[in-house]
């Protein structure tokens, strides 16, 4: 078996369950050492971790708040304390509360802010500082965020300030060789999506693109793999919707 990351570093934020979980595991899979990082589930990261050891691969788990900047930063020394470098940093944390703007509050606001656009931001910040030459950032987006869906204002507007945020960067860590850009998913079929959800609106959604499912993690986690790794060296600062047709 080819391993396409043989000798990289891998980062990947909130990498305990879901989407994230799958995104590490598919980069153990092809050679990279993985730090599994998670906010407050040390059981379910152990649980990653061992199953990437079980593989024959590296990995080590690592506890840190992305909203805090020095947990961010603790983050990133640790990371380099274990393997000694980093190549890749994959910016998959995030939080969802969707609400009417009638009922969303300022602590609601300022959450969602500070997770999914403060932690990013200053998770690229390190990465510019410490990521190794011809390195590769992967931010998430949302492919909500190319329609108009009620109750998604405050959640879409993070997202929206990631995707700006992939660009404006994309020529600033270009002298370096290191490639940033997004993913947009559409829904995907993880225990955090089907909260809340009831059997009709699932089905509603999935009638939305083109293929009548719900992505699966591995859908989102082969397109990470491929901006990873050399195969993208000329795309950056761009935003990838990975939704079967969604939008």
């Amino acid at each position: 078996m080819e391993h396409k990351l043989a000798g990289k570093v891998a980062l990947v934020t909130g990498a305990s369950r879901g989407i994230g979980r799958e995104i590490a595991e598919e980069l153990a899979r092809n050679g990279a050492k993985v730090v599994v990082n998670f906010a407050s589930n040390p059981a379910k990261a152990e649980e990653v971790v061992n199953g990437i050891k079980q593989q024959g691969g590296e990995a080590v788990a690592v506890q840190a708040d992305i909203s805090k900047v020095a947990e961010v930063e603790m983050m990133f020394q640790k990371t380099l304390d274990a393997f000694g470098q980093i190549d890749i940093l994959v910016n998959n944390a995030g939080i969802m509360i969707n609400k009417p703007i009638a009922n969303m509050t300022e602590e609601d606001f300022d959450k969602q802010f500070a997770i999914n656009v403060k932690g990013t931001y200053f998770a690229c910040q390190q990465a510019a500082m410490h990521m190794n030459a011809n390195g590769r950032i992967v931010n998430f987006s949302t492919s909500v965020n190319g329609s108009m869906f009620p109750t998604y204002s405050v959640y879409a507007a993070t997202k929206g300030a990631v995707e700006q945020i992939t660009r404006q960067l994309a020529k600033e860590l270009g002298h370096k060789g290191i490639t940033i850009n997004a993913v947009a998913p559409g829904p995907i079929n993880t225990e955090l999506f089907k909260v809340g959800k009831s059997e009709e609106q699932i089905a509603g959604i999935v009638n939305l693109n083109a293929f009548g499912r719900l992505g699966e993690p591995e859908d989102i986690s082969s397109v990470v793999l491929f901006l990873a790794g050399k195969e993208s060296q000329w795309m950056t600062g761009q935003t990838i919707r990975v939704n079967g047709g969604f939008v």
